[in-house]
């Protein structure tokens, strides 16, 4: 969830104008954090995760299932239950009650889409093994929590995307018509956004800074009965409502792919983030970089997103549909026409892979760096004069080249260095698959690293896996020294690679094939938070940058490999099981902790599905099915039932056995 403040949003013309005051603002609000906070020191890493729901809501006399866009309704419930404000929990928008030392009751936040929630644990998980047993339990506290404040016929369910979302019949209920004058879409209505008034001006700023909507094409599934080529039947080539109307006349509608047209098909995407609290800022620093090339991977382990606007796609996750989605450059810094009015050609979208790296690692070195990384140099001039190291004003000054979309004439009056809403404005509206955080003003919270490729799972069994995951890749990382430094145009490759159709099975991906540092360390004590002294840094590396990496398999990443001279990558899995050797784990959490690992390890060697690949084989399997590539309102209702059992029972009645296993 990003920033949300209230006032008068300045529409595209106006936010314009100011467009370089406020960067400037945000620079000085980022300086000052850094005086501040620089020194910061936390007794312990703390984490927390991000669960995010579509609400539908079924029909069952006619066998319908829709979004339901009552959002507030819910969220309304949640902030005025009793029970639920005596227990610590809440809507911190809204009202949430007192934390205290004992289990503290979920919170829930509001998100792009009406038909959205978030929850979130009520504070934060630490590092200790307790806390990483009790992440399930409190997922499913969660999903019981939103779903008693439901109506009956309504349900949260973790799907990273409604299969017709954006379909000629109506998705939403209540029902509201396309094309309103924020989103301009021929398949959603401006109604289906969340209307605080940060969202729809948004929307609408993107749109207006682009010249015309943003173009979401994704390749069409081709199956035996497709019609080829493929030309979307839901679009309206004769619509003629508002100017951008003329997109599709003028070819944004691409043979044999999906069009959608608005912000909603990409922020309507629900995703599973982990945001770790970093001990310092160079500890914080290290984590972004190590985890980065880690994004890819996980991002194709965790696949669920095959079906758009109501048709299969040739891809399995929901990334680049998300990125395109908040595309807001212009033909100029797209390429597609000289530098003119603009200052640069830009090769990313705002919502993409990583670009920088951050740490002063001497293992860093400058041919893993992005050749093509944009900056402005006037304010990475700026950082570095208030004492920023050139790494991270680099990474701040290439963050620093989009434009704030939203802007609040209020918030022009004056610089206020006690607040960040100005560097917030930048820093919350570049969606990176990794996020540097520094501590909110006036807070005793830490130097922050989120970690935000994952796709959702449908079960609270999966994501509590995933979320354990990361958390003890990142006591490895910090406790054995792990270098997993690749180049980050090879990390952009993968993002790519990771879209492939069962590419956690197919594909290969650019990953270091050895992760070790070349020097003795220290191995985490029995607080799991240990780190390498940090006056013994390990050589900086020398030879050809292409031979520390190679393409391996998720299965060879995950589980590892053994090479012709017996080395070989060890595999993520069980380097976490090595770092949980060397903390003495008790055998009870050892077993506990392995049921989440063999999630990961199954999944990794295909033995086990993705998500997208189950519910592309739910689909092509189920009797209404034409194999013309087309899920129908009919097959839809039968697959969010399936979700919704699926999720009730993980497995436990023999369903789903291909995602989950054989389950007790």
């Amino acid at each position: 969830m990003g920033l949300l403040a209230i006032g008068t949003p300045l529409d595209w013309p106006e936010a314009k104008k100011v467009a370089s005051h406020v960067r400037e603002w945000g620079i000085e609000q980022l300086l000052e954090v850094w005086r501040r906070a620089k020194g910061k020191e936390r007794d312990a890493l703390l984490w927390g995760d991000e669960i995010e729901y579509l609400v539908v809501c079924y029909d069952d006399e006619h066998r319908e299932v829709r979004l339901s866009l009552r959002q507030a309704d819910i969220l309304t419930a949640l902030a005025t239950d009793e029970k639920l404000l005596s227990q610590g929990g809440g809507v911190p928008d809204l009202q949430r009650g007192d934390v205290g030392t004992g289990d503290t009751a979920p919170v829930f936040h509001p998100e792009f889409g009406r038909f959205m929630l978030e929850a979130t644990p009520g504070k934060p998980w630490g590092i200790g093994f307790k806390d990483l047993l009790d992440v399930e339990r409190n997922m499913k506290w969660r999903r019981k929590i939103a779903k008693e404040h439901m109506a009956p016929s309504e349900f949260p369910i973790t799907l990273t995307t409604f299969p017709r979302l954006g379909a000629k019949e109506n998705s939403i209920v209540p029902y509201y018509p396309p094309s309103g004058d924020k989103l301009r879409s021929q398949f959603l209505p401006d109604e289906i956004a969340n209307p605080h008034i940060r969202f729809p001006t948004l929307a609408a700023n993107i749109r207006a800074r682009r010249g015309r909507k943003v173009e979401i094409n994704v390749p069409v599934f081709r199956d035996e009965k497709t019609p080829w080529p493929f030309k979307d039947p839901t679009v309206d080539y004769d619509l003629r409502n508002w100017p951008e109307d003329d997109d599709v006349r003028n070819g944004a509608a691409k043979d044999n792919h999906i069009y959608m047209d608005a912000m909603a098909f990409g922020m309507g995407s629900c995703c599973l983030q982990i945001t770790f609290q970093a001990m310092n800022i160079g500890e914080g620093r290290k984590m972004y970089d190590q985890l980065s090339p880690l994004g890819p991977i996980l991002l194709a382990l965790t696949a669920a997103t095959p079906i758009y606007k109501g048709f299969l796609a040739d891809t399995d996750v929901r990334w680049n549909q998300i990125s395109r989605a908040v595309d807001d450059r212009t033909p100029e810094e797209l390429g597609e026409k000289p530098l003119k009015n603009d200052r640069w050609r830009i090769p990313k979208s705002r919502y993409a892979s990583n670009s920088t790296y951050i740490s002063q690692d001497a293992r860093l070195r400058t041919e893993y760096l992005d050749p093509d990384l944009v900056i402005d140099e006037k304010l990475k001039q700026r950082l570095i004069e208030g004492g920023l190291d050139d790494r991270l004003a680099t990474h701040f000054a290439h963050l620093f080249i989009r434009d704030p979309i939203v802007v609040f004439a209020e918030d022009l009056k004056e610089l206020d260095l006690d607040k960040a809403d100005h560097f917030e404005n930048l820093q919350s509206t570049n969606w990176q698959h990794m996020r540097f955080k520094p501590p909110p003003q006036g807070s005793d919270i830490g130097w922050r690293v989120e970690f935000r490729p994952m796709e959702i799972q449908i079960t609270d069994f999966e994501n509590a896996a995933f979320s354990i995951f990361i958390v003890l890749i990142t006591r490895a990382i910090l406790s054995f020294d792990l270098n997993f430094y690749i180049p980050i145009p090879r990390t952009t490759e993968n993002m790519e690679t990771a879209h492939i159709r069962d590419a956690v099975n197919t594909q290969k991906f650019h990953f270091r094939k050895n992760p070790f540092p070349s020097r003795h360390v220290r191995v985490a004590g029995a607080s799991g938070t240990s780190t390498p002294n940090p006056f013994s840094r390990p050589p900086t590396p020398v030879g050809p940058v292409e031979d520390e990496y190679e393409l391996m398999t998720i299965n060879e990443v995950i589980n590892g490999k053994t090479s012709a001279d017996g080395d070989g990558f060890p595999g993520l899995v069980p380097l976490v099981e090595s770092y949980l050797d060397s903390v003495n784990v008790d055998v009870e959490t050892r077993c506990e902790l392995a049921r989440y690992l063999a999630l990961i390890q199954k999944r990794a060697d295909g033995s086990l599905w993705t998500a997208a690949k189950w519910i592309r084989h739910f689909v092509q399997t189920h009797p209404d099915y034409k194999k013309d590539s087309v899920v129908d309102e009919g097959v839809t209702y039968d697959l969010v039932k399936a979700a919704e059992r699926i999720t009730r029972n993980e497995g436990r009645d023999g369903f789903a056995e291909e995602m989950l296993g054989k389950r007790q």
